[in-house]
């Protein structure tokens, strides 16, 4: 991956990094840090084939050692947050030869680490941002048993989200990765005169590249905030001037709730355009963005197998369409059956892709391979139509279909449906357990503050566009509704999470 990456970035004085209370780091101190970080890995006896987590809090020193991980050994980036069974399953299931942490950091990944007897190296910043050292803090083995199970041109490892079935483990590749960096750069159009906002956590594909890597192969300098704060957000606006940002809809709505009070701001330091991935972005969240920050808003689909984009909305003047995700945009997209058979324009079936940026397989897992390729087609486990004009619209995940009594019913319908209720913030319908029709519609609902509404409104309203079959039956009015690393809403489990059901 270095080879790659020294391919496309140009060595030079401009920034590429930046961060707050840090001192900038340049293209040319990029290369110099990462040629040192390849010595430094050689002395370590870290080699191109060991799997290498990571675990440190969102900003440059992880971006950096992600990138260094994935040129000189297999990156594997982890969420901080994990308990100690979570970090002793995810380890084991990586076949991780070293933890790297920062030891101001509170995780629980070293108890876990220790446990297996896992090498700890410790990460200490300085005070340039991406710019450290890294220390021994446990003894290093040296073993000949080592068992390789991945290609040699692996780089990174992330797994699936697991939340019905054990977390699959997907290996992405150098090629993958670059390959899908410059599909999105091409697809935003960026160039060294852009200036990127991150706000995405660096252990999730929709950050690690379509903001830290796409950003550094097109030349953008990048501002690595140390994760999503809204109370923050509009500081480091004014500071730093950014041309674009990309988030999840949540983010975006939050953003949406503090846009009032930092009007100034805004008009002050206009922004070419908004992304937003990894969930649906509501209708209302969508024009209200783009009357609130009066640029583009482009909605684009992406999934870790598929080192991220997979299809986007284009820039003006291109066509977007609100409510889609684009078009195809790096993979090729195509809408099959069951059997694996094409369906034509504007039916619902599965999203298949296949491409340079999409994975061969799962890591160890042969029941997830056998359900999930067709005829060398990579299943997405997302229901959707495409137009005409090929632009894809996403009914809903087919794991997340309600089966009411034999009626299937996807949940993201009604979502959208209730979304266009002014009163409604967030909402996220959701399987029950019911002992009349084996699955009744559940509905989470967030109010925008200092509004009200019944239960009976809602029924009211979604009647005029509902089949009754559709309406759900059970209302809970929360004050937030769980999410998950990334800020996505959490549909499955959501029952269980809300105690409705027994474990």
């Amino acid at each position: 991956m270095y080879d790659l990456l020294l391919k496309k970035i140009e060595i030079n004085e401009e920034i590429a990094l930046e961060a707050p209370f840090r001192e900038p780091l340049t293209f040319r101190k990029l290369n110099e840090t990462l040629t040192h970080l390849k010595s430094t890995f050689e002395e370590l006896l870290i080699t191109p084939s060991d799997p290498v987590a990571i675990v440190l809090p969102n900003g440059p020193d992880l971006g950096i050692l992600f990138l260094a991980s994935a040129c000189f050994g297999i990156a594997a980036p982890l969420n901080p947050n994990y308990s100690k069974q979570e970090f002793l399953f995810f380890l084991k299931d990586l076949g991780a030869r070293f933890l790297i942490v920062d030891p101001a950091l509170n995780s629980n990944a070293c108890s876990a680490a220790m446990e297996l007897d896992l090498p700890i190296l410790d990460l200490f910043p300085t005070n340039i941002a991406g710019s450290f050292t890294l220390k021994v803090r446990t003894n290093l083995r040296v073993t000949n048993q080592k068992i390789d199970i991945y290609s040699k041109n692996t780089s990174l490892l992330l797994h699936t989200s697991g939340t019905t079935s054990k977390p699959k483990l997907v290996p992405l590749t150098a090629e993958n990765l670059i390959q899908s960096a410059t599909n999105i750069g091409n697809t935003l159009e960026l160039s060294k005169q852009d200036t990127c906002l991150n706000i995405m956590p660096l252990f999730h594909i929709h950050g690690l590249v379509a903001v830290l890597l796409t950003s550094l192969l097109f030349r953008n300098k990048l501002i690595c905030s140390p994760g999503f704060n809204a109370l923050t957000f509009f500081k480091l606006i004014q500071e730093y001037k950014p041309t674009w940002y990309s988030g999840v809809p949540t983010m975006h709505q939050t953003i949406l709730q503090r846009s009032t009070k930092n009007k100034e701001i805004i008009e002050e330091n206009p922004l070419r355009f908004i992304r937003s991935s990894s969930a649906a972005l509501p209708k209302p969240v969508f024009k209200e963005l783009e009357n609130t920050f009066q640029c583009p808003v482009i909605e684009a689909y992406g999934m870790t197998e598929a080192s991220h984009q997979i299809a986007s909305n284009p820039l003006p003047p291109g066509l977007r369409k609100p409510g889609t995700v684009g078009v195809a945009s790096g993979p090729r997209v195509k809408i099959i059956t069951q059997d694996g058979n094409e369906l034509p324009v504007n039916q619902e079936g599965e999203i298949a892709i296949k491409g340079k940026t999409v994975i061969d397989s799962y890591v160890n897992n042969s029941e997830a391979n056998h359900n999930s390729f067709v005829q060398n087609w990579f299943k997405t486990g997302d229901l959707g139509y495409m137009d005409k004009e090929g632009y894809i619209r996403i009914s809903g995940r087919i794991k997340e279909i309600i089966n009411k009594g034999g009626e299937k019913i996807s949940p993201k319908e009604i979502d959208d449906i209730l979304q266009e209720m002014p009163a409604i913030d967030q909402v996220v319908c959701f399987a029950m357990q019911d002992k009349r029709y084996g699955e009744e519609i559940g509905c989470a609902i967030v109010l925008v503050p200092g509004m009200n509404l019944k239960e009976q409104e809602i029924v009211e309203y979604a009647s005029k566009f509902l089949a009754k079959y559709k309406i759900p039956k059970n209302f809970f009015f929360l004050s937030e509704i769980p999410k998950g690393a990334t800020g996505k809403l959490q549909r499955i489990g959501l029952a269980k999470k809300l105690g409705l059901e027994n474990e």
